[in-house]
């Protein structure tokens, strides 16, 4: 089981990746949402921006997101990693349930070049 600081690198691996994106992917990272990520297993969410892009992570609470973020994911810890390492592809996880993903449509039209 992956553990806190594991799933907060690969969110700033994540972000480090978004931010030297090129083309179509840099610019749906050029959002500014809030964002939210629910780590399940560690009952873990982690807060914070996606803005000039990168993801900025201000805030780690316990439990379930306190506020709806603009773009909101909940996955396990252990497929975090995977997502961000490249081992499991998001179209996969997110069509068997193992990831979710929601937002504004909008937004979801921008985020698939993302993924």
């Amino acid at each position: 089981m992956a553990t806190i600081e594991q799933c907060r690198a690969a969110l700033d691996k994540l972000s480090d990746s978004m931010q030297h994106a090129e083309g179509d992917v840099r610019d749906a990272a050029a959002m500014d949402r809030s964002v939210s990520c629910h780590i399940t297993d560690l009952d873990v969410t982690f807060a914070g921006r996606l803005t000039g892009g990168r993801i900025e992570v201000h805030e780690t609470l316990q439990g379930p997101p306190r506020e709806k973020a603009q773009i909101r994911l909940r996955m396990t810890g252990d497929d975090l990693v995977s997502l961000v390492d490249g081992d499991l592809h998001f179209a996969r996880a997110w069509a068997s349930g193992r990831v979710h993903l929601e937002a504004g449509l909008r937004d979801l039209f921008r985020l698939r070049k993302l993924l």
